[in-house]
């Protein structure tokens, strides 16, 4: 089979593809709905955040009881020179621990676990908007491929007309062996160009696929989300400053570092626990043995640690100033995010109208040329150069078109509006929020008990 047939066959079979989804469209909403229940990063920082919230409550139960019950039992005997004698014992009893007081170690142990999950919640929101910004990359990345692969083709088919022109007109006497030779040389960098758009395509859509998690259909551009973005640049970055999940994950940074440091602080103190036991005993022969019990009270103050407690202050207020200068490189990256996408979307405007114009020109230099060259004043080269001019601005015009789409979700994503909940999204909001109000309650572990 020839390279001119195996392209007529692969677009034959790519065209009958598309045509054959037609009637399933693939909104940008459909696949951004899609991967939002898909996702394997976001469910797995839902995960992260519901572990997060379990720390809470490790945190309080420093300060709760610890109550135990113990059941033991022996029995004995012996029949070494007399007799068989025998003895059983049971004992039973319960037991009680409580630290009463730590220098409020605990209550800023429990502000640096709730600052904890805060930041995992935030992270949700952030992988979130990274997972639907990366749809609509790939999303955007299958349009325009195919687009190219169908450009091309276009392409390659004009190619292979003028080659049959240039060989009919060497025929009958008025072309040269030139004409043939440039216009076999622009068919093969032709094909070359259909297949590596192609390839393309095939990643573009393995891409689509990892992150939506089926095969794309027939895809459509069009959305109405450029409705969120702000109306100018300043209020753009404002919004960005004051919701982005990036910058509210840093300032829930900062109060966990602080309550690190109020933690680490509060270890010089003394720390006041309370124990009791209380138990019985039944002996045979003996019957029972009565109740016996025991209460305590143990202080304790800290003198000296080998270096460990100073050492521990000063490690923890450093953290407290880490987190600070980190949360100054996330706002300057936010900003930066959000000017680039702006940027972006202007630059993608002023590109669309460019390649429009060429386009339209372009079409008609290739109509002209030809007709020209058909008169005789006009070469083959010159056609051939006409045709790669056009091709190469509705190139420009796929590019930026894909560019004005991603650009306009990179805006949205960096001023913290590219969630499942500000697009309108028909799915439940993925979130940790009612587990963390869940599991605050540390007496359910009783109920647990009284239910079993």
């Amino acid at each position: 089979m020839s390279i001119r047939v195996r392209l007529t066959v692969s677009a034959l079979a790519l065209a009958l593809a598309l045509g054959a989804t037609t009637a399933q469209a693939q909104s940008i909403t459909q696949a951004l709905t899609a991967a939002y229940a898909y996702a394997p990063d976001l469910q797995s920082a839902l995960l992260e955040a519901k572990s997060s919230a379990e720390n809470i409550v490790q945190a309080k139960s420093r300060k709760l009881p610890t109550i135990g019950a113990s059941v033991s039992g022996t029995y004995s005997w012996t029949a070494i020179g007399g007799p068989l004698q025998d003895n059983a014992a049971l004992n039973a009893g319960l037991s009680y621990n409580q630290t009463i007081f730590d220098n409020f170690q605990t209550e800023a142990q429990i502000e640096a676990a709730r600052a904890g999950a805060e930041i995992a919640e935030y992270q949700i929101r952030n992988t979130e908007q990274n997972v639907l910004l990366n749809v609509v990359q790939a999303y955007m990345s299958v349009l325009s491929d195919r687009q190219l692969v169908g450009l091309r083709q276009e392409n390659v088919n004009f190619y292979n007309t003028q080659l049959s022109s240039a060989r009919d007109r060497l025929e009958v006497g008025e072309g040269t062996r030139i004409d043939v030779a440039q216009a076999n040389a622009r068919l093969a960098q032709g094909q070359a160009a259909y297949q590596a758009a192609v390839n393309s395509l095939e990643v573009s859509e393995a891409t689509f696929q990892r992150y939506v998690g089926s095969a794309p259909r027939n895809l459509q551009s069009s959305h109405n989300f450029a409705r969120l973005i702000p109306s100018s640049l300043q209020s753009a970055i404002a919004e960005a400053e004051s919701a982005h999940p990036a910058i509210l994950t840093s300032k829930a940074a900062i109060r966990a570092a602080q309550a690190g440091s109020d933690a680490a602080k509060g270890a010089f103190g003394p720390t006041a626990t309370v124990s009791g036991q209380i138990g019985t005993g039944i002996a045979s022969p003996g019957g029972p043995q009565g109740v016996s019990g025991q209460m305590r009270l143990n202080i304790n103050i800290p003198i000296y640690a080998g270096g460990a407690l100073g050492s521990g202050v000063r490690q923890a207020n450093l953290d407290q100033i880490r987190s600070e200068v980190d949360a100054m490189s996330v706002y300057d990256q936010i900003r930066e995010a959000v000017i680039s996408a702006w940027a972006g979307i202007q630059n993608a405007d002023a590109q669309i109208q460019a390649a429009q114009s060429a386009v339209s020109a372009g079409q008609e230099v290739v109509n002209g040329v030809i007709q020209e060259r058909d008169l005789g004043t006009r070469t083959t080269l010159d056609v051939l150069n006409a045709q790669a001019e056009l091709i190469s601005a509705r190139e420009g015009l796929i590019n930026a078109s894909s560019s004005k789409v991603i650009a306009t979700f990179s805006l949205l994503a960096a001023i913290g509006r590219l969630t499942a909940n500000e697009l309108g999204l028909p799915v439940e909001t993925k979130t940790a929020v009612n587990y963390t109000q869940e599991v605050e309650d540390v007496w359910q572990e009783l109920r647990v008990v009284e239910d079993d």
